[in-house]
């Protein structure tokens, strides 16, 4: 972690700030010192709510403890005994005192809200002799055990370090002795019993007693929470949501107030408006006599918040009171804590309430529409990337499948996937790109890796506002929770439901929108952008200034994007259409004669070339060889320009069809990008296949002819020529080698058949109506002359075109910027580009020098160990090739003012280079279709903060 390592702390540093007793030392503003609890708690007890006092420890310590070897600051222990001596003052209790001890919980707090991620200590100050005094002060000897058996419990697993697992059997295998069903049938005899039990758990399994020094528990309770800011789980959050590893945590230490004091008492937790829907109506869950982690931890399944109206009704009126001001004072939902002691409330939290997208939209709309925000603080609310959620299918309510279950619609959204019964298994399907479905009793945060591999959490217990529920919401992950009816066996891999068993590996798939589960497979259709999303869309359009287009090859993903809002094509790669089944032999069949035409060609021009001022003699040799060449050229030249011709009317309908789609906006065509070789078979299947033929079955002839497109007959002699061109055309660099604009320039035939077939298509369109703008793209140019080889063709034979119709149409030729040495003599290229469209995923391998397909081997390490931010292919590296890009811009512009610049890289969708793009004056975005209105809302969100901070320059 970063850190001032020189030297010791000025004396002036503070590093505990107090709250309680009619005001705090912080306020909603401080979040970096106190993380979002601390200034959470410092806001509402400035602003008259019911909180529990206590101290907030800054981040800054945090901090210090990481880079001074896990030790704490000069001054600070002074300062945070006089924090604890000022909470025992106000509250009139000692910490641990045997008569009447006073209590603390010890919670985590980073800046940004991490659910779950960290340490949480409840009931801390309890030993073996206080416990006593709060069973005679309370006269509720069953509620001092508890929470004596909790606290053991909490510390015994986050701060000794012991398996939570194990205080988990040996509490069930009680329970079952006892007849039990569940925690509240434990009498208090029991619970002392259960205390006993877990602390010689603790001496069997930490080689130590149990700390009785409360000031010792706290200060090992801290150290816990700080050290639980670099656990596995919460590096995995901060590394999925970009959350700096430098920040720190603060930790709370706030004085106790029971939900577990009997039936007047409840813990519950609860949101201003449902994250899940977005609808504005309270919403919520509680548990009569029970602590807080009760209800999160998803192990009672608790009940609805309506519920508390009836049971303690001024309570629960109050509870909407404060949190309405709430949710006015920050203006946004809030997620809040709330303790109820023997009828008297207490907000132990508020937050900004993580939600769905879907709710994210509908409550951003909603409040513009109440005057609570602008537009632009709306279209500030959502994060595009959680966007996705609402652009892939939902189950189609005509799915005919057997409902297994029903359980609680805790994150909307439909999850198709092999049931899978613990994380480390989800996670390890999901890497090898199999689809899961993760079913539990209960999550916990240690489940935090298998949750974000699945497509979908199913869990037997929990409330819509479990472990569960809160982090799926805020992955975007469709989830199910307290579907009570399953009983789930973790040990034997399967869960059973009525009689029907699923195990692991069989295929089941979740409604989270509805709350059913079903067995099979289900179907699923597609999202469409409406009612809220199509407003809160509309103003994202209003206050952007890039445009969004989309990359797709056919008309069926234009008119998707279309939909999705795409203002254009940013990348047609015509290669896809090549693979069709319709033309793939012809384009092997050019494959294998271009070559042999091309060599032949070359050898009669330079023949020919040798009869001028040859003798009479030599000139009659020359002119019977140029004849044998002649005769020699005919078969191939006529084979290679026959699957021209053929590709020609193809690719023309494939043309047309985009058009179409897109009329009136711009269609990017690239010129054809791969080595040839991608198009015919693989060498070592062709010699494997060479090998079988003699002793080959004739099913298994008949297979290989269809695999290679030859006649059974044909196998003896094409195969081995199939394999000769493949070794042909064989690279020891495919990347670096024979692709792009040097294909075109190599057989300028191939791009002449392509410009053909754009133009056609382009002057057809124009006849029936439909604008057409097409931009002709010359991939991975690094010369200026390797373009103005290549424009030549496409004018020339769009002239030609144009010429024969009588039609005119309007085109650009650009080039696509993806070879280094393009963006460093981008004022040469922009002589004959009329646009650059940034290929970033070329770009940043060349860049770098990494291979894209072979550089995941390393670059997860290398994320990991912070060698570098993020992954370059995801997130655009803005020092490094994001350098090249704004060089490039700026060079081009020199020379063409009017030059019109896009990106076409995978990077166009992910919103953090979005920003950058914005910031780097490009005119245009180009990503996926399911990605556009994601590009939409990040290009909306960099104007808005760049006229904001005046950093926008057009």
């Amino acid at each position: 972690m970063n850190a001032d390592t020189e030297g010791e702390a000025p004396s002036a540093v503070k590093y505990v700030y107090f709250f309680g007793d009619g005001g705090a030392e912080g306020n909603a503003a401080m979040r970096d010192t106190l993380g979002g609890k601390g200034a959470g708690l410092a806001e509402m007890t400035n602003a008259g709510v019911p909180v529990p006092p206590g101290f907030t420890i800054a981040t800054d310590v945090c901090r210090w403890y990481y880079a001074h070897g896990r030790t704490l600051p000069p001054g600070f222990e002074a300062e945070q005994a006089a924090a604890l001596a000022r909470l025992e003052r106000v509250m009139g209790k000692r910490l641990g005192d045997p008569a009447d001890p006073l209590l603390v919980s010890v919670r985590s707090g980073a800046k940004f809200s991490m659910p779950g991620m960290m340490d949480t200590i409840l009931n801390l100050g309890l030993n073996d002799r206080s416990v006593l005094g709060l069973a005679a002060r309370s006269d509720n000897p069953r509620f001092a055990w508890d929470c004596y058996r909790r606290f053991l419990q909490m510390f015994g697993s986050v701060v000794l370090g012991l398996e939570k697992r194990e205080f988990e059997e040996h509490l069930e295998e009680f329970k079952h002795r006892r007849k039990a069903k569940t925690d509240q049938d434990l009498n208090a005899f029991d619970l002392e019993k259960l205390a006993a039990n877990f602390k010689a758990l603790v001496r069997q399994r930490a080689g130590r007693d149990f700390p009785q020094d409360p000031v010792e528990q706290l200060a090992m309770a801290r150290d816990a929470v700080f050290r639980s800011w670099m656990n596995e789980r919460a590096i995995y959050y901060r590394r999925q949501n970009r959350i700096p590893d430098d920040l720190g945590t603060a930790v709370n230490v706030q004085a106790m107030v029971f939900g577990n004091l009997g039936d007047h008492s409840a813990t519950g937790v609860g949101f201003t408006r449902n994250p899940a829907t977005g609808d504005n109506h309270f919403y919520g869950e509680y548990l009569i006599n029970a602590q807080g982690e009760d209800v999160v931890a998803g192990v009672r399944t608790p009940h609805p918040i309506a519920n508390l109206e009836v049971e303690m009704p001024e309570a629960y009126r109050e509870l909407r009171e404060i949190t309405s001001r709430l949710e006015r004072h920050y203006r946004d939902v809030q997620d809040f804590e709330f303790t109820i002691q023997e009828n008297r409330l207490y907000l132990l939290q508020t937050r900004t309430g993580k939600r769905t997208a879907q709710a994210a939209v509908k409550i951003a709309v909603d409040m513009v529409h109440e005057g609570l925000i602008s537009k632009e603080e709306a279209v500030l609310r959502v994060e595009p990337a959680s966007l996705d959620q609402l652009l892939h299918p939902r189950i189609d309510p005509k799915a005919k499948l057997p409902e297994l279950a029903r359980g609680l619609a805790a994150s909307p959204g439909a999850a198709v996937g092999m049931a899978v019964f613990d994380a480390d298994t989800a996670a390890a399907w999901g890497h090898e790109k199999k689809k899961v479905v993760l079913v539990r009793k209960e999550t916990t945060p240690d489940d935090i890796h298998g949750m974000d591999a699945a497509q979908g959490i199913l869990t037997a217990t929990g409330g819509m506002t479990s472990h569960a529920a809160v982090v799926a919401r805020g992955m975007g992950k469709p989830c199910v929770s307290g579907a009570g009816s399953i009983r789930v066996d973790d040990k034997a891999r399967l869960m059973t439901v009525d009689g029907v068993t699923v195990r692991e590996g069989e295929w089941i798939s979740l409604d989270g929108s509805t709350g059913q589960v079903f067995l099979g497979q289900a179907a699923t259709i597609d999202a469409a952008v409406s009612g809220e999303f199509a407003v809160f869309m509309s103003w994202a359009d209003e206050l952007r200034r890039m445009k969004v287009r989309a990359n797709a090859d056919v008309p069926r993903d234009a008119k998707q994007a279309r939909a999705f809002g795409a203002e254009g094509i940013g990348l047609c790669r015509t290669e896809h259409m090549f693979f069709a089944e319709d033309r793939l032999p012809w384009v092997v069949q050019m494959i294998m004669n271009a070559p042999r035409a091309k060599a032949l060609r070359d050898r009669l021009r330079a023949k020919l070339a040798e009869l001028d001022g040859a003798d009479r003699v030599t000139a009659k040799r020359l002119r019977a060889e140029a004849a044998a060449l002649r005769a020699q050229l005919a078969k191939p030249e006529k084979a290679y320009r026959q699957a021209l011709a053929r590709l020609l009317p193809l690719q023309r309908r494939d043309f047309a069809g985009l058009f179409e789609a897109m009329d009136g906006y711009p269609v990017t065509i690239r010129t054809l990008d791969p080595p040839l070789h991608e198009f015919l078979p693989k060498r070592e299947d062709l010699m494997v296949d060479i090998a079988r033929l003699p002793r080959a079955t004739a099913a298994q002839k008949k297979e290989m002819a269809k695999r290679y497109r030859l006649t059974v007959a044909g196998l003896k002699k094409g195969m081995p020529e199939l394999l000769h061109r493949v070794e042909e055309l064989h690279e020891f660099n495919p990347m670096l080698g024979h692709r792009g604009c040097r294909l075109g320039i190599t057989y300028p035939e191939v791009t002449e058949m392509q410009a053909r077939a754009i133009f056609e298509a382009a002057v057809a369109c124009g006849r029936k109506g439909i604008k057409v703008v097409p931009e002709i793209m010359i991939p991975l140019v690094g010369h200026v002359l390797e373009l103005k080889d290549q424009a030549a063709v496409v004018r020339r034979v769009a002239e030609e075109v144009m010429s024969k119709a009588g039609v005119r149409v309007e085109y650009l030729v650009g080039t696509m910027i993806e070879v280094p040495r393009a963006a460093v003599t981008a004022d040469q290229v922009a002589e004959e580009a009329q646009f650059f469209s940034f290929g970033t995923n070329d770009l940043t391998q060349l860049t770098f020098g990494f291979s894209r397909d072979d550089a995941g081997k390393f670059l997860p390490e290398y994320v990991a160990r912070k060698v570098l931010p993020h992954d370059p292919f995801v997130s655009i590296d803005v020092q490094g090739v994001g350098a090249l890009v704004e060089w490039a811009v700026q060079r081009g512009r020199a020379t063409r003012p009017n030059l019109k610049v896009g990106i076409c890289g995978e990077h166009g969708g992910d919103p953090h280079s979005v920003e950058f793009c914005h910031h780097a004056q490009l005119d245009y975005v180009s990503c996926s279709p399911y990605r556009v209105p994601i590009a939409r809302l990040a290009a909306a969100q960099a104007a808005v903060r760049g006229r904001a901070q005046g950093s926008d320059q057009r």
